[in-house]
């Protein structure tokens, strides 16, 4: 890990919320690895702030499937089973076509604002597949090829205006980028990182589209089981 900036002179919870984004951050980009334990003098330490705010990330981390508490052992980043991971890609498949039919059936058109964030977050995708085409391959890329990849997932799921189905899809699809750092890599050593940016706008124009069928097309063609690794394949 690097060496991070103090955070002095700010709030509890801005405390909180920096270290939960540093903790989160390095879970996945694979800084830290699952299983890997996570201790709390340690991370005090980095952050030059006090147990408190960091134990709460800590915790916070956990409601989100990112991290494991384990009695008598403490804390460490969570693994996933193969089972765990088939299991994952189901109820992400079924919450994102449910949220689909939600937000296009009946032959209504997307919500333009919440269009618009879908958009940018293909772009941000685009952009990061451009990076990895000029070979810039860093920590902040693959953070940032992350990110990109949770927010379109996130803002396909919002086209519904569901509050209730997006708190339950977000710790999914977190808990799937555990190992989409990994699952990235294989699919870079195959195929032009293009490839996956271009899955994400053509989903994208299909949503655009207004027909719902298109849309659940796409969907099922989006190829995101098709790097697993190998330890964890079926």
């Amino acid at each position: 890990m690097t060496a991070e900036v103090p955070l002095e002179g700010l709030g509890a919870q801005s405390l909180v919320e920096l270290a939960l984004d540093r903790i989160r951050g390095d879970i996945l980009r694979g800084a830290i690895g699952p299983g890997e334990r996570l201790v709390e003098e340690q991370l005090t330490r980095r952050f030059g702030i006090s147990r408190a705010p960091v134990r709460e990330a800590l915790r916070l981390l956990g409601q989100q499937g990112l991290v494991e508490h384990l009695p008598r052992r403490g804390v460490r980043v969570a693994e996933l089973s193969a089972r765990d991971m088939t299991e994952l890609f189901g109820l992400r498949d079924a919450l994102e076509r449910y949220a689909v039919e939600t937000a296009l059936g009946g032959g209504a058109r997307p919500d333009p604002e919440k269009l618009a964030v879908l958009e940018r977050a293909v772009e941000r995708i685009e952009r990061a597949a451009s990076s990895d085409e000029h070979g810039e391959h860093d920590d902040h890329a693959a953070v940032d090829r992350a990110e990109a990849h949770r927010e379109f997932h996130l803002a396909l799921v919002a086209l519904a205006g569901h509050r209730h189905l997006l708190r339950v899809y977000e710790p999914v699809i977190m808990q799937l980028q555990l190992y989409m750092a990994a699952n990235m890599r294989r699919e870079a050593e195959q195929r032009s990182p293009a490839e996956g940016a271009h899955r994400h706008r053509h989903l994208y124009e299909a949503v655009a589209s207004g027909d719902a069928q298109a849309v659940l097309t796409a969907l099922a063609s989006h190829g995101a089981r098709t790097y697993l690794r190998p330890e964890l394949e079926p």
